[in-house]
């Protein structure tokens, strides 16, 4: 697994994003999505290919199919596949610890890494990653930690067709590729939910897609 990444003292997830945002733009191998509607960086070849493939092996062995907060009555709207990680695994250990190293967020306040699998013709249709303060299931999932802030999502292979993100709030598709971080601010710089964060897992037309994913929140999980 690749290291080249600057260890710093960590901004907890609370902090004013601009902290963040900064840390982010600061690092020589980040790129910044422009965009004066959202904070979104790229960071390729954050990983490995040994350590992509161990992760996939990974989210074969333990994947479940996905499941959506508030359902809205699509049973087409989330047809991927999860996987929750273990953080004990030294694996998942170390890539959590790149994670946190390249963004300045601070680990207290992170999810349980988890992955994702998409098959032919599997996606997530356009949603956000924080919930919705009006929604149902607001309390159950957002009681304890607060809502999500940040998210960090790794693509560990490139599919033979498919299977891009797209944010089309700011008109951008980011393409699948081993190793590749995204990262984005699911609040504005003033702390508010930011609805330009919408993004679609685009559908899979020839193989397989994986990713992993770790949401930050506004209070240490748990």
């Amino acid at each position: 697994m690749q290291t080249d990444v600057f260890a710093t003292a960590p901004f907890g997830s609370g902090e004013p994003s601009a902290g963040i945002t900064a840390h982010l733009a600061a690092q020589p191998q980040v790129q910044r999505v422009p965009s004066p509607k959202l904070s979104l960086f790229v960071r390729r070849h954050l990983l490995d290919d040994a350590t992509c493939t161990a992760l996939c092996s990974q989210i074969d062995q333990t994947r479940r199919p996905s499941t959506v907060s508030d359902h809205n009555g699509d049973a087409t709207y989330r047809t991927s596949e999860t996987c929750d990680l273990d953080a004990a695994d030294p694996l998942v250990a170390q890539v959590e610890a790149a994670i946190l190293a390249l963004t300045g967020l601070d680990g207290r306040y992170g999810e349980p890494m988890q992955g994702q699998r998409y098959a032919v013709g599997q996606e997530f249709k356009q949603h956000t990653d924080y919930f919705e303060p009006n929604g149902l299931d607001y309390e159950r999932f957002c009681g304890v930690a607060g809502n999500r802030t940040w998210t960090a999502m790794i693509y560990l292979n490139a599919p033979e067709a498919g299977g891009a993100t797209r944010f089309k709030a700011i008109d951008k598709i980011l393409q699948p590729e081993a190793g590749k971080l995204v990262i984005w601010n699911n609040r504005r710089p003033d702390g508010t939910l930011n609805p330009a964060s919408i993004h679609h897992g685009m559908k899979v037309r020839a193989g397989t897609k994986y990713v992993v994913t770790k949401w930050f929140r506004e209070r240490p999980w748990g």
